[in-house]
């Protein structure tokens, strides 16, 4: 197997790694993509990977947020299993009305994340998806955006964590991950 799994997810791991392809050098040299576009075409284990991180939603979450793009995949779906409100974090200018940004530093560049003032309640409880988490940049910049609106981001949960990128050390926050790749 490829990635390796911690948390008794042994059996799923290997299914779903065996459906995510590694592509080298995307989308710049020396950086080793992780495609999970293959494992988005086999409904059934899109399926259960939505279920496995909806699983993750600490009790008396009151909306799901995720980081764009590959994280609206599984966010929205999350937030769809779980019945709760859901929070796109997104590139500067995609969004019409007044938002609240934060910077981060991913390991090929970096980004801004925005989102609508208006989006989350003061004192509501963000559960936070994206897809995979390198380098924690994007899930720390979309955490802060949560905190500046007023409200707290108890818990996080990503598909894929590429370990040697430290994304864990810099998120610095309660996060679960399925699939771990050193």
């Amino acid at each position: 197997m490829r990635g390796a799994v911690k948390d008794g997810f042994d059996g799923l791991a290997r299914e779903l790694d065996s459906r995510i392809c590694a592509v080298p050098d995307f989308p710049k040299p020396g950086i080793l993509f992780r495609d999970i576009t293959p494992l988005l075409a086999d409904a059934t284990m899109f399926g259960r990977a939505a279920e496995t991180l909806a699983g993750f939603a600490p009790p008396k979450t009151d909306a799901v947020a995720a980081v764009e793009s590959r994280g609206f995949i599984f966010g929205a779906a999350v937030a769809r299993m779980l019945e709760l409100p859901f929070i796109p974090a997104r590139k500067p200018g995609k969004l019409p009305r007044k938002t609240a940004s934060a910077r981060y530093v991913l390991e090929y560049g970096e980004g801004e994340l925005h989102a609508h003032a208006d989006a989350v309640l003061p004192g509501a409880r963000v559960f936070l998806v994206d897809d995979l988490i390198a380098t924690g940049g994007t899930l720390r910049a979309a955490a802060e955006i949560i905190e500046k609106l007023g409200a707290t981001v108890p818990a996080a949960a990503c598909l894929i964590e590429l370990e040697s990128l430290q994304g864990r050390k810099h998120y610095a926050r309660p996060l679960k991950t399925v699939l771990q790749y050193r």
